[in-house]
C-alpha cells in the first residue's frame, strides 16, 4: 500500500513540473449539461487559433479552429507545391447533427477575401496535402480537417461560405453559410 501512495505522490509531483497545465477539454461554459474531454490540440506554428462561435448551415455544425496565410509553399508525402499568390488554411471541425448521413462534399467551400473575390478550394493542395473529397459523413460523427485556397500575396481571408450538405428542405445543397473569419 506504502509504494502505491509513494508512487501516486512521484506521479502527482511530475504532473505539475510542465509548463502547460493538463486540461482534460474545452473551457467550462455556464451549462450544466455534460460535455466530452475533447483533447486540446497545440496549434501548429505558422497557425492563428480561431475563437470564432461554432456555425449551423443545415444540420452540420462549422467551429474554425485556425487559420493559417502567407504559405508560399506546401510540402507532401509526394509533392513540393509553390502558390501563385499565397496560400491559405483553414482547420475546421465539422458535425453532421442530424439522424441520418449526409453526403459532405469537404471541398465545396469558398473563401472571400477582403476585395469580395471568391476563392474556391485548392484541389491540387488539397490533394498533396491528402485533404478529404466528398465522404458519407454518419449521424452524430465529427471530423477534422484541413481546406486550401491560393490568393493573391496581398489578399486577407475575410469570410468562408460553408455548405453543410443535402437536407430535407435543401435537397440539392444550394443553400450555404458564411462564417467572418475575424475574431469577435
Amino acid at each position: 500500500m506504502r509504494r502505491v501512495v509513494v508512487v501516486m505522490a512521484v506521479v502527482l509531483a511530475a504532473a505539475g513540473c510542465g509548463d502547460t497545465p493538463v486540461v482534460a477539454g474545452p473551457e467550462t461554459t455556464a451549462t450544466s449539461a455534460a460535455t466530452y474531454p475533447v483533447p486540446v490540440q497545440t496549434v501548429r506554428p505558422d497557425e492563428k487559433p480561431l475563437k470564432i462561435p461554432t456555425t449551423a448551415d443545415g444540420d452540420t455544425a462549422f467551429t474554425l479552429v485556425g487559420l493559417t496565410t502567407e504559405m508560399p509553399t506546401l510540402i507532401g508525402s509526394h509533392a513540393e507545391f509553390h502558390a501563385k499568390g499565397q496560400f491559405v488554411r483553414i482547420r475546421m471541425s465539422v458535425v453532421n447533427n442530424g439522424r441520418s448521413s449526409v453526403s459532405f462534399d469537404a471541398r465545396r467551400h469558398v473563401l472571400i477575401d477582403d476585395r469580395e473575390a471568391e476563392h474556391p478550394v485548392d484541389t491540387q493542395a488539397m490533394a498533396i496535402k491528402r485533404q478529404p473529397e466528398t465522404i458519407d459523413l454518419g449521424a452524430n460523427v465529427r471530423l477534422e480537417y484541413d481546406v486550401y485556397y491560393d490568393l493573391p500575396k496581398d489578399a486577407k481571408p475575410l469570410a468562408l461560405r460553408v455548405y453543410g450538405g443535402p437536407t430535407l428542405t435543401d435537397l440539392k445543397d444550394e443553400s450555404s453559410t458564411e462564417i467572418p473569419l475575424a475574431q469577435p
